[in-house]
């Protein structure tokens, strides 16, 4: 009885690994993500790429600035303080982002574009918040030293609602930072991809539009 049980649950869980193994719904937001018989979730595409997984020093390195979706003046990239929704944006379109060490700030990144009738929307828009600095450098972390964050990168399908941009296609999305005691001020890049479609396996310039914006943030320890 004992070995019928034993090779019923060794059938049941071959057939939930091959099953894993050949799905095509790993991840319906990058394909390069997906698992098959050669690696397990291997990440090769934007943004990890970007100083993480690469040495490569911004998303279009790897891809085209292709897309339809210029700076001109529907383009939405904001900081937003999650609790009072004011904006960290300065006059000359860089970012001021201020707290007192030890205490945890939780902001709203907000990525998207007026809605046009003339032009599709993106589809899919990536960020990250990244130090330049640390690109190449041993550190695990690609943000500011001294600061803990949870959520400095993401890559998310637009749609979400926020007040005050009902008018927009966006994504929204919190980011919590924290500065330690060993934190300093600091300058840091926000990159933005705005994209649609999907780029060919191995060849990251082909078959995805997408538009990049980059942004200077400015974090101050009080």
């Amino acid at each position: 009885m004992k070995t019928k049980s034993f090779i019923a649950l060794t059938a049941v869980m071959a057939a939930i690994f091959i099953v894993q193994l050949t799905s095509n719904d790993y991840n319906n937001y990058h394909p390069e993500f997906y698992k098959n018989k050669y690696s397990f979730g291997a990440a090769y595409a934007y943004p990890p790429a970007v100083g993480i997984l690469s040495n490569s020093k911004n998303c279009i390195s790897c891809h085209t600035n292709n897309g339809p979706w210029k700076n001109d003046g529907k383009i939405i990239i904001d900081i937003l303080d999650r609790e009072t929704k004011k904006s960290f944006k300065q006059p000359d379109g860089s970012f001021l982002i201020e707290t007192k060490r030890g205490e945890q700030l939780t902001v709203l990144t907000v990525i998207g574009r007026k809605k046009d009738d003339s032009i599709a929307a993106p589809y899919r828009n990536a960020w990250l918040y990244i130090d330049p600095s640390t690109i190449g450098a041993n550190s695990l972390s690609k943000f500011a030293p001294g600061w803990d964050v949870n959520l400095s990168i993401s890559c998310r399908l637009v749609g979400d609602n926020l007040p005050g941009y009902e008018n927009a296609d966006i994504t929204s999305l919190p980011m919590t930072i924290q500065p330690t005691n060993n934190a300093e001020d600091a300058d840091i890049q926000l990159q933005v991809m705005l994209t649609k479609g999907e780029s060919v396996k191995g060849n990251a310039q082909e078959g995805m539009l997408g538009n990049y914006f980059e942004k200077k943030v400015k974090l101050v320890v009080k």
